[in-house]
C-alpha cells in the first residue's frame, strides 16, 4: 500500500504502503500501534553487549554494512564534479548542539512537547545530528509512537551504524514493528478473501473496473503536473480525438499511458517468466513513445540529478538494471508479501532512475505488474498524494526504504509465501465505509 506509496506518508500501503505503492505507495490503512512494552535492565545490558559486538567485528578497516538492503549500489563516477547536499555550517551545527542540550533540560524538568520543540529544531539546523535522531526516537518510543521512533533510529544508523544507543534502541523497537506489520498484512489478505467472493460477471465490478482505469492514467499524470481532467483523459483514449486548448504533450502522454497499460495486459500478464530488462524497456517504450519517441525504450546518455538523489551514472546503468532484474526474480524478493515485493520493486527501478523522462510512470506501472501477477489488484497513487510519495522517497533514500514500503500503517517484512492468499485484495482502506475501493483486475489493468 500505490503499491506502494510507492509506499508510511505516502497512500497507506502498496495496495500502495513505500503503499508503498503500496498501501500510498500504496492504499490508507490507519496506522495500529502497538503499545511498547518495558524493557528490563538486563535485557538492555544485553542489547547493548550485543552492539558492542557488532562493531569489534566490523573492525575499523571494513565497511560496516548496511543498516537496509533494499538500496541497489550507488557507484562514486566522477562524484567530486555532482553537485551534493550542503553541508551545515559551523554555526548551525553548534546551534543543533545547544538546542540538543536545552532539550535534555526540558525533558528533566518534565517539558516533553518543550524537548521535542527543541529536537526538530535541532535537526532542522543539522538532520544528520544523530544524538537528537536517537534523543527524539526515545521520546517518541515513550509517546508510543513506535513506527517512527524506529524510523528515526534506522536513519540515525544509516548515518552511524556503530552508535550504540541507536543500536540497541533498534534492537528494543524492530520487533514491536514487526508485528505492527504482520497485523496489517492480516488485513489486506483477508480482503483477498472477501473480495474473490464478489462473482466475476457482478455489473457492479465490472463498472468499477472500467473506471478505475481512466482513474489510473489521470493520476499517473497528473503527479508528473499533467491539467487534464479525468473526463479530458476519457474522451482522448475513448476517441483519439485532441481536446482543444490543452497541450499535445500532455495528451500524448495519456496515450503513451494507455498503451503501456494494454502492453501489460495482452502480453506480459498473459505470459510465466522472469521479468527482463527487455520488459521495462518495452513498458517505458509505450510511456514515452508518443512524447519522445526517440528516447522511449532507451536508457539515458546523461547524468540527471532527482533533488538531493544523485542516480548512476550512464556508463552504470545496465549494471544495474541487470541488478534490478535479478533482484526482482530473487527467491529473496518472490518470498515478501507482494506489497513489499511490489513497493521495493518501484523504489528501485526509480532509484536508478535510467531514463530521461518517464521513470515515475514506468516505475509504477512495474509496481501494478508486480502486483498483477501474484494476482493482486493493481493500485493507483493519487495526485492529492504527490507530496507524501515524494516525501516517502526522500526517507527511503535516507536509508529507511521499509518506510516507503508501507507508509501509512507501517512498515513491511518478508512473509512466508505459503501463507500468500492466492486471489487478489484490496488497496488496504481501513473500512467499507470508503467510497471507492480497489476491486480485482481479473480481465483489464484497472485502478481506483
Amino acid at each position: 500500500m500505490a503499491a506502494v506509496t510507492v509506499w508510511r506518508y505516502t497512500s497507506g500501503r502498496v495496495l500502495g504502503g513505500w503503499g508503498p505503492l503500496l498501501c500510498v505507495l500504496l492504499g490508507s490503512l490507519v496506522a495500529l500501534l502497538m503499545p511498547l512494552v518495558g524493557v528490563e535492565d538486563q535485557c538492555c545490558a544485553t542489547l547493548k553487549g550485543i552492539a558492542q559486538l557488532r562493531c569489534q567485528l566490523w573492525g575499523s578497516s571494513q565497511q560496516p554494512p548496511a543498516v537496509q538492503s533494499t538500496s541497489l549500489t550507488v557507484p562514486f563516477t566522477a562524484l567530486d564534479l555532482l553537485p551534493q547536499r550542503s553541508k551545515p555550517s559551523k554555526e548551525m551545527e553548534l546551534e543543533a548542539k545547544a538546542a540538543l542540550q536545552q532539550a535534555l533540560e526540558m525533558k528533566k524538568l518534565g517539558k516533553r512537547e518543550k524537548a521535542h520543540k527543541l529536537l526538530v529544531h535541532a535537526l532542522s539546523m543539522n538532520p544528520d545530528f544523530v544524538d537528537a535522531l536517537t534523543e527524539l526516537g526515545t521520546i517518541l518510543e515513550e509517546e508510543k509512537d513506535v513506527v517512527q521512533a524506529d524510523h528515526l533510529y534506522t536513519k540515525a544508523l544509516a548515518i552511524s551504524p556503530c552508535n550504540e544507543r541507536a543500536l540497541v534502541s533498534r534492537d528494543r523497537t524492530l520487533p514491536l514493528v514487526e508485528e505492527i506489520d504482520q497485523r496489517h498484512f492480516g488485513i489486506i489478505d483477508s480482503k483477498v478473501r472477501r473480495l474473490m467472493s464478489i462473482p466475476k460477471g457482478n455489473s457492479a465490478l465490472r463498472r468499477v473496473m472500467e473506471e478505475t482505469y481512466y482513474h489510473h492514467i489521470y493520476h499517473t499524470v497528473a503527479i508528473e503536473g499533467s491539467t487534464l481532467t479525468l473526463s479530458e483523459i476519457r474522451h482522448i483514449i475513448e476517441t483519439r480525438y485532441a481536446v482543444p486548448g490543452k497541450s499535445l504533450q500532455e495528451q500524448n502522454e495519456a496515450i503513451g499511458v494507455d498503451a503501456a497499460m494494454k502492453y501489460i495486459n495482452t502480453t506480459l500478464l498473459s505470459r510465466s517468466g522472469a521479468i527482463t530488462v527487455s520488459d521495462i524497456l518495452e513498458i517505458h517504450r509505450r510511456v514515452l513513445g508518443y512524447v519522445d519517441p526517440v528516447e522511449g525504450g532507451r536508457l539515458r546518455t546523461s547524468q540527471v540529478f532527482v533533488g538531493h538523489h544523485i542516480p548512476p551514472h550512464p556508463q552504470d546503468l545496465q549494471r544495474h538494471m541487470q541488478e534490478l532484474v535479478q533482484w526482482l526474480n530473487s527467491d529473496e524478493a518472490l518470498q515478501l508479501h507482494p506489497v513489499e515485493y511490489a513497493a521495493l520493486a518501484h523504489y528501485k527501478l526509480v532509484y536508478v532512475h535510467p531514463f530521461v523522462d518517464g521513470n515515475g510512470r514506468t516505475s509504477r506501472l512495474l509496481m501494478n505488474l508486480v502486483l498483477m501477477q501474484a494476482r493482486y489488484p493493481p493500485i493507483t497513487i493519487r495526485k492529492e498524494q504527490r507530496a507524501e510519495y515524494y516525501a516517502a522517497l526522500d526517507t527511503a533514500n535516507e536509508g529507511d526504504s521499509t518506510l516507503w514500503a508501507c507508509p501509512e500503517p507501517a512498515r513491511t517484512r518478508p512473509v512466508s509465501t505459503a501463507n500468500r492468499p492466492s486471489p487478489s485484495t484490496t488497496e488496504g482502506k481501513t473500512g467499507g465505509e470508503k467510497k471507492h475501493e480497489t476491486l480485482a483486475c481479473r480481465d483489464r489493468f484497472c485502478l481506483i
